[in-house]
């Protein structure tokens, strides 16, 4: 999952608010300076680093407080400084060697997708009432409203629905709806603004509507707006699902970002992460 997610978020930097006749031309799958002022090619954002944050800590069990997960977004982000964050969240961030300082620092009153587009590995959780209390602990932190939360709550419940193959594709929505205020089964065609839910609707849509990985990723960054965050909740999700065939290029996985955090580290922390999936 966690490659996969990380290849949807690179891949779709270079387009996120990008023009749409940009979008069009240059919408191949593969990794390119497609614009100037965003991460270089096969990078991931903002996205990644913090649901790497979320992934670390379930494997590691510690306690699911606000203060160890702010804690950790803290660390993965001064070990790892990168690009993406919005300017409220990377101010925090950059003012705060602590968790306890991040909660202090950051307004956490937003209803935009950057609580939902890390909430990918939480669908590991197998029992939907603590997975619904997790997920809301974490939204909090960051994006303390009703809309913040209920769209990373459908987020890893949308995760949970692929990995313990509860059902079609086709009823992910409604699934989701049955346990999150919100219209998630209802298709979504429009340009993907900031809202949470845009981004989370689109990807369910983009999902339903694609029976392999690479369409679906196109698809994904069509919308135009937000697509990192879209692509990034479609590939986490998607590729637990047997029916969905992967068939993205190898070129996106051998160019995907190394260093420290790149490729070998995600997918050792993604084999890692597996192993808390109760059969």
């Amino acid at each position: 999952m966690l490659v996969e997610l990380a290849i949807g978020d690179a891949y779709g930097a270079q387009y996120e608010f990008a023009d749409p006749d940009l979008v069009a031309a240059h919408n191949d799958l593969q990794y390119a300076t497609v614009r100037e002022d965003t991460v270089p090619p096969g990078n991931y954002t903002d996205d990644t680093q913090q649901t790497i944050a979320i992934a670390e800590l379930l494997v590691e069990g510690g306690d699911w407080t606000p203060k160890n997960i702010a804690q950790k977004f803290v660390d993965v982000y001064h070990r790892d400084p990168r690009a993406g964050y919005s300017r409220r969240v990377r101010s925090a961030l950059h003012a705060s060697t602590t968790g306890a300082e991040f909660l202090e620092n950051i307004d956490p009153v937003s209803d935009t997708s950057g609580a939902s587009m890390r909430a990918c590995p939480l669908g590991i959780i197998a029992d939907i009432p603590e997975l619904i209390e997790r997920t809301t602990i974490q939204a909090k932190i960051s994006h303390n409203t009703p809309l913040g939360i209920q769209a990373s709550i459908a987020t890893a419940l949308a995760t949970h629905y692929c990995i313990y193959q509860l059902g079609e594709v086709a009823d992910l929505g409604k699934f989701v709806a049955s346990h999150v205020k919100g219209e998630w089964d209802s298709p979504y065609q429009e340009f993907v603004g900031q809202k949470g839910w845009m981004s989370v609707r689109a990807a369910f849509t983009a999902m339903k509507n694609h029976t392999n990985l690479a369409d679906m990723l196109k698809a994904c960054i069509a919308y135009t707006g937000d697509v990192d965050t879209v692509a990034t909740i479609a590939m986490g999700a998607s590729v637990h699902v047997a029916a969905i065939e992967n068939n993205l290029p190898d070129h996106l996985y051998q160019q995907l970002e190394a260093g420290n955090y790149g490729l070998e580290y995600l997918q050792q922390l993604n084999e890692k992460w597996l192993k808390l999936k109760k059969s």
